[in-house]
């Protein structure tokens, strides 16, 4: 099958991006004079192969794992004066390169979406590369990976490391104190960024984030990172915002951006009846219980209805407060109440509950 002229041209860019970055990357090792240097920042960086630690180059090279530490210091800060001098040919050219695309991203942006978005990979060579010139640029900055923050790259005329961390964290904060779920737009009247797609950059780079369908939350809350199939039930309910039969569910969670949404109709129908969250309003139907919805059989309502209000109820009245609570139809709540046993009819158009 012959490739469209736009899927043409879109590799074509990509093989022309892959060589702006592997050039740069040749031509900033070749800086590097002694080729202990060069495996030093080649190892430590990852772009050969696993990135190495401290300890394992020390070992591999006879040398202290303070040693490697001091090179490594001193060749990077070789590179950027080299860098800063414009001596690496090529490096300019992968750093507007990189820009470009960070600019349309938000300014910052996760290694690994800046590779896709580059190169159309996610390998880790290929985001080792990125990291790397983003060190040893004086128009970028790398964000190191840790506990609360993703590797990143961004552009260092809108801030430091510290700066985008601290920025990261102030979103943290917000959505923590929020205590549910907010669009860019909401964080935007409480921050003063240029653009929301500045917000949405600073806050993918944070690990205790999480967002899905537009919204940002805590990445522990099920809302925005469901786990379990229920979980995504209930995303999807929330979402719909009206009942709906297990078998919709099941093919909008298959039509979803989830992670495993690979789910069979029965296995949906399984949950919804394990789970409280879930109420069965009709056959098949399931509604949030947050929303009013009851459990039980069509009578149990019409009972629980009566006894609340404590005074007998037209037909009509019984109706639109049965519906309030169950998706059924009328004929049916109509026949229910013919049970004599349970409810009494004290004229044409009057019901009240039967005496035990």
């Amino acid at each position: 099958m012959e490739q469209s002229a736009s899927n043409i041209a879109n590799t074509t860019k990509i093989d022309q991006n892959a060589e702006i970055i592997a050039s740069a990357i040749k031509n900033s090792l070749s800086v590097i004079e002694q080729e202990r240097e060069r495996i030093i920042i080649t190892h430590r960086f990852g772009l050969t192969g696993p990135r190495e630690t401290l300890e394992e180059i020390g070992e591999s090279l006879s040398i202290t794992r303070e040693r490697v530490r001091q090179l490594e210091k001193a060749i990077l800060v070789h590179l950027h004066i080299a860098a800063e001098e414009g001596t690496i040919e090529g490096l300019s050219a992968a750093e507007k390169l990189i820009i470009r695309n960070l600019t349309e991203v938000g300014r910052v942006a996760r290694t690994s979406t800046l590779a896709e978005k580059i190169l159309a990979t996610v390998e880790p060579t290929s985001c080792a590369e990125l990291n790397f010139l983003a060190t040893i640029s004086n128009s970028l900055c790398h964000i190191e990976e840790t506990d609360r923050y993703y590797s990143a790259i961004a552009i260092s005329e809108y801030g430091s490391d510290k700066d985008f961390k601290e920025r990261a964290d102030k979103i943290v904060s917000i959505i923590k104190k929020q205590g549910e779920p907010m669009t860019v737009d909401q964080l935007d009247e409480l921050t003063n960024y240029e653009h929301p797609s500045h917000i949405a950059a600073i806050a993918s780079i944070a690990k205790p984030l999480a967002e899905l369908n537009g919204f940002w939350g805590l990445n522990k809350w099920p809302t925005v990172n469901p786990k379990n199939i229920r979980d995504k039930i209930f995303v999807i309910l929330s979402t719909k915002n009206e009942p709906m039969h297990f078998s919709e569910i099941a093919d909008a969670i298959k039509q979803s951006n989830f992670k495993r949404k690979n789910v069979t109709t029965q296995a949906i129908h399984n949950e919804l009846i394990k789970d409280s969250r879930f109420v069965l309003i009709g056959r098949g139907i399931y509604a949030l219980n947050t929303w009013g919805y009851k459990e039980g059989t069509v009578s149990e309502i019409i009972t629980a209805i009566l006894k609340e209000k404590g005074e007998p109820m037209t037909r009509e009245e019984i109706v639109r407060e049965v519906l309030h609570s169950r998706k059924v139809k009328e004929t049916t709540i109509l026949l229910n109440l013919q049970n004599k046993k349970l409810f009494h009819k004290i004229d044409k158009n009057s019901y009240e509950l039967a005496e035990p």
